[in-house]
């Protein structure tokens, strides 16, 4: 009878599966487990009734605080603006119990022509964006995917802007504004003379050549075997993957340029082509009542917050994906 047909018993198996000494030994050394509780508190004084009675107060006093700073002047301003001037100067605070003045809004939107500001305003916000899209999506293609010769000599060159501060080129380009070279067009009191400057943005280009520099090479490269050209690349392939990069660069236009001042009070001396952010001051140096100048601001401030509470989702979709392209 040979090996193989030897009947082996229980007792003899568990001899052989017996781990040996160096195996018990080694089986014996195991790593100690990591810290889990890596916080000011750990997790065994969470469980304590007192510590999580505490706990629970502080994040409640941090969370209203929190919620009256953000809150609390958009609310006052809203209060603020169907009040009366008079409630406004003697008692700041007191204004919650007083009656409602509706009619300073509409005193606002069309005596002081705050209607007419915030649709200049929505006209060079929508200008500038869509120029600053345009501009800098070309460029930032350029300079990563096309890719000639002398594109990095372009690409320091523009890096090389964001070193500069912005007063420095505010006269060249205030010239530039007045007397367009080779054209000898002037731009001033044209809405031309924002959207054009806003759409040289370096900031935006080195953004979106980083982006397109993370699209795999691969794509670009499929695509050119099956014949599709730079515009084809562009439209088809490019754009597409890049929806949340180009969503945080609108958003950033937008609020640059709704918020803008000196360069719109500078180029638009037409007060018919003013945006809000200028028309704000020269109505407060005006003889127009508190009350009316407290219901402009509301006007000014609460359609910017409704237009994000409306897209909040997609902003900040776009912020949150804009590192990165998921395989």
């Amino acid at each position: 009878m040979s090996v193989l047909d030897t009947p082996t018993t229980a007792a003899d198996v568990a001899v052989a599966t017996e781990p040996t000494a160096p195996e018990r030994a080694r089986r014996g050394r195991r790593r100690p487990a990591a810290p889990k509780d890596r916080g000011l508190i750990s997790h065994a004084d969470r469980k304590r009734g007192s510590v999580r009675f505490w706990l629970i107060l502080v994040q409640t006093i941090v969370l209203i605080g929190l919620i009256i700073a953000c809150l609390g002047p958009l609310l006052w301003s809203a209060k603020a603006s169907v009040s009366t001037s008079q409630d406004i100067i003697t008692n700041p605070m007191g204004i919650w119990f007083t009656p409602n003045e509706w009619g300073n809004l509409t005193r606002a939107w069309n005596g002081a022509q705050i209607g007419r500001s915030l649709v200049n305003t929505v006209i060079m916000a929508a200008g500038s964006t869509i120029a600053t899209l345009l501009i800098s999506t070309l460029a930032a293609f350029l300079l990563s995917v096309l890719r000639p010769k002398w594109a990095p000599v372009l690409s320091g060159a523009i890096l090389a802007t964001l070193f500069l501060p912005g007063v420095i080129s505010l006269v060249p380009l205030y010239l530039t504004v007045l007397d367009m070279p080779l054209v000898h067009i002037r731009l001033q009191d044209t809405f031309w003379a924002v959207w054009l400057p806003s759409a040289a943005s370096a900031f935006n280009v080195v953004v979106l050549k980083r982006f397109f520099d993370s699209i795999p090479r691969e794509y670009l490269e499929a695509a050119r075997i099956d014949g599709a050209g730079p515009i084809r690349i562009l439209t088809s392939l490019v754009l597409p993957l890049s929806r949340p990069i180009l969503g945080v660069i609108m958003l950033l236009s937008v609020v640059g340029a709704w918020k803008d001042f000196l360069w719109p009070m500078l180029v638009l001396s037409n007060p018919k082509l003013q945006p809000v952010s200028v028309a704000l001051p020269t109505l407060a140096t005006g003889n127009s009542p508190l009350s009316v100048q407290m219901a402009a601001v509301f006007l000014s401030i609460i359609i910017p917050v409704v237009l994000f509470l409306i897209f909040q989702k997609q902003f900040l979709r776009g912020v949150g994906t804009a590192g990165g392209i998921k395989g």
